[in-house]
């Protein structure tokens, strides 16, 4: 049946159906008559089974889904809000220096030059033979502090280890 524009007063932009109540008794009808057939047993079953559950969950997923990932969710405010944040608390992680940790032991300073004697001895003063080269090169009083800074730090390392 459709509604008639008249008597509402207004009209409406779109046509507007009723639904009639002897489709949906019908309905209602073919669904109490399936019910019937199944037996306490077999609905007892399903309950236990979860398999009833299963559309349930599907519409419950669907609903809290976002159309954009960058969107923020959508809760319902049926919910009530905790007043603080659930949060796992992570073990806070333990920071030692082994300059001065007993259990890493005391320094043998004749075993720390043999291992990076190679340092000391190769790399140390050809990167400052290189670093001075490009001092000379350089015109620009931003990168000359820089390199200035880098090549007062490999004289005061060689000062220090020897």
């Amino acid at each position: 049946m459709m509604k008639s524009p008249e008597a509402s007063g207004a009209k409406p932009s779109k046509i507007v159906f009723e639904e009639s109540d002897e489709s949906s008794s019908d309905e209602e009808a073919d669904i109490q008559k399936e019910l019937a057939e199944f037996t306490f047993e077999e609905l007892q079953k399903a309950r236990a089974d979860g398999s009833h559950a299963i559309h349930l969950k599907s519409i419950q997923e669907r609903k809290h889904s976002r159309a954009n990932k960058n969107r923020p969710m959508e809760v319902t405010c049926k919910k009530p809000v905790s007043r603080y944040r659930e949060t796992i608390q992570v073990p806070k992680k333990v920071v030692r220096d082994p300059r001065f940790e007993s259990l890493c032991g005391t320094l043998v300073e004749d075993g720390f030059r043999k291992r990076y004697n190679f340092l000391f001895e190769d790399n140390l003063p050809a990167e400052k033979k290189e670093l001075q080269k490009q001092l000379k090169k350089t015109k620009d009083p931003g990168i000359t502090k820089q390199l200035k800074n880098r090549i007062s730090w490999i004289v005061t390392d060689e000062v220090w280890i020897c």
